[in-house]
């Protein structure tokens, strides 16, 4: 693996980080965190977010 493969393979993990954390903001979830863990899993992080379900807000009137 040469220089620009490696170059490419970063920019296209931190692309997904933020992807990743886009989605995780529309499904309730912290983006700061799951870009964080993005980073770390890559593609399986995706996974984890789209087969996990959205978060309602929380709601004191439904105790």
């Amino acid at each position: 693996m040469n220089g620009v493969d490696g170059s490419l393979s970063g920019v296209f993990y931190f692309t997904l980080s933020l992807v990743n954390a886009g989605l995780a903001q529309g499904k309730g979830r912290s983006g700061l965190a799951w870009w964080a863990l993005s980073l770390l899993l890559g593609p399986i992080a995706t996974l984890l977010i789209v087969l996990l379900p959205r978060l309602e807000p929380y709601d004191p009137d439904d105790l």
